[in-house]
């Protein structure tokens, strides 16, 4: 599988060396190798994203992506398992497709990590993923692999019941509304 992001082009990286000097689990001539890159990409950016978002609450969208990316990792197969079919050179172009498509998102997801554009992170994540699937779907076709909008909707009900439970009025409490809140909760871990 010849690669071509600027940095490995035939299989040669910009200084000169081969990919399989930085990566000996890597056969270029493997043709489930997109399987295996596409996964450890999905995850790798399901990373960077998880880290952006952890330090507030997540919106609906955001969780929903993450859920998404999530959905399609799950169980992932190795490249040699039963359910893993050998694809004709039709498909495998199809997957170079999509793998040249995951990568040009993961160049324009990097550069909003950079600008702090989590709203873009958030949509971007969703079209990485949705190529990753596509890939898996080549090679697992008997694996029911969900869409983002199934995800979506699920994750939106959890996220206005969970919002429902949050009481506005007790939004700002003064501080002995909260020591009394403290108190009772003590009161009850004794009994």
């Amino acid at each position: 599988m010849s690669e071509n992001n600027g940095n490995v082009v035939n299989g040669t990286t910009k200084e000169g060396g081969q990919v399989t000097d930085l990566r000996n689990d890597i056969d270029l001539n493997d043709p489930k190798l997109g399987l295996k890159i596409a996964a450890e990409r999905l995850s790798i950016v399901r990373y960077v994203f998880l880290v952006q978002i952890e330090d507030g609450i997540a919106s609906a969208a955001q969780r929903a992506s993450l859920e998404y990316a999530d959905a399609v990792l799950i169980g992932w197969p190795e490249t040699d398992s039963p359910d893993v079919v050998d694809l004709d050179e039709a498909r495998l172009h199809t997957v170079r497709e999509h793998m040249e498509l995951m990568e040009g998102y993961i160049g324009k997801f990097s550069q909003m990590e950079r600008d702090g554009d989590i709203d873009g992170m958030t949509d971007t994540l969703i079209r990485i993923t949705e190529r990753v699937a596509e890939v898996r779907r080549l090679y697992q076709p008997g694996f029911p692999l969900p869409t983002f909008a199934e995800i979506r909707r699920v994750v939106q009900d959890e996220w206005d019941e969970d919002m429902g439970k949050i009481d506005p009025q007790e939004a700002d409490p003064t501080a002995d509304e909260i020591e009394q809140e403290t108190q009772v909760a003590d009161e009850g871990g004794q009994a």
